[in-house]
């Protein structure tokens, strides 16, 4: 009956165990469970972004369905689907619907898996922001989740994303300053804002420069609120404020130092006293009516 409906052109096989009673394109679910049906049910669980992405991740196309087996497994090759030896899957799965990875051991196969170091990082920042999976289970699973590829660095940044006890902080950006031969800063300089005393994490005194680092505690909550009044505040006694992330200072650390070198240099001219701007700030005159 169904050679008689794929013939006639009605139904479609999409390997040894999958036929669609159409013949279009599968869906991404559709073509999540085909994945697991040709790999083998028992042995086989979606991972990585895939798993991810089964778990209700938005906001991110992988072409490729990407299937882990245990070691030992001699599985064929499928088209469409990528094929991940792992040294255990029991324990790390999820109890129902279709077989795949819990979201925090997802997370960090996606990122030692990703093409790229940017990729690496998405995959472990989204499941977070988009409440997949906590900072700290996040963190728990970079510990004990082997893998060949990108070990210490997703550590890493799943120690910035939950804030760990290691995460990179105003000593650590510090030694990345006086590895690229920037003058040394003054650190948790005090000031006075509209809701009290403000602590600068990182500031040079002589050219009016403050570096604010965020941890990912300053998106929760009323934290960029909080933030916006303390560099408004800032602002306008004078200074000029540039802002950086953990994470993307892990993974962008020459690009922003070069935004602070900038800063730097252009304090410094604003420090001359022989400096003239080429256009004034205009004054304001109020008229009594």
């Amino acid at each position: 009956m169904v050679a008689r409906e794929v013939e006639g052109d009605c139904w479609k096989t999409w390997g040894n165990q999958t036929v669609a009673i159409h013949t279009g394109p599968l869906e991404a679910r559709a073509l999540a469970w085909r994945a697991i049906w040709e790999v083998g049910v028992r042995i086989a669980a979606l991972d990585g972004i895939s798993a991810l992405q089964a778990g209700g991740l938005r906001n991110c196309f992988e072409p490729a369905v990407h299937i882990s087996v245990p070691y030992g497994c001699r599985i064929r090759a499928i088209p469409g689907v990528d094929l991940h030896h792992v040294r255990r899957l029991e324990g790390e799965l999820m109890g129902a619907g279709i077989p795949r990875t819990r979201p925090p051991v997802a997370a960090v196969r996606a990122a030692q898996w990703a093409a790229s170091d940017r990729q690496a990082m998405l995959a472990l920042v989204m499941p977070v922001q988009q409440r997949l999976v906590s900072g700290t289970r996040l963190l728990a699973a970079s510990e004990v989740v082997s893998g060949r590829r990108r070990r210490a660095m997703v550590r890493q940044l799943a120690s910035d994303i939950a804030d760990g006890a290691h995460s990179l902080g105003e000593l650590d950006f510090a030694a990345m300053c006086r590895r690229r031969g920037l003058p040394a800063t003054s650190r948790q300089v005090i000031r006075h804002g509209p809701r009290g005393t403000i602590y600068l994490d990182v500031r040079w005194d002589d050219v009016g420069l403050v570096v604010e680092i965020d941890g990912s505690q300053h998106n929760q909550g009323l934290g960029v609120a909080d933030d916006n009044l303390r560099q408004n505040a800032v602002t306008l006694q004078g200074d000029m404020v540039l802002r950086i992330d953990l994470v993307g200072l892990r993974l962008y650390e020459d690009a922003f130092l070069d935004q602070v070198e900038e800063g730097l240099s252009v304090g410094s001219m604003y420090q001359r006293p022989d400096f003239r701007p080429i256009s004034p700030r205009p004054t304001v005159a109020r008229v009594a009516r």
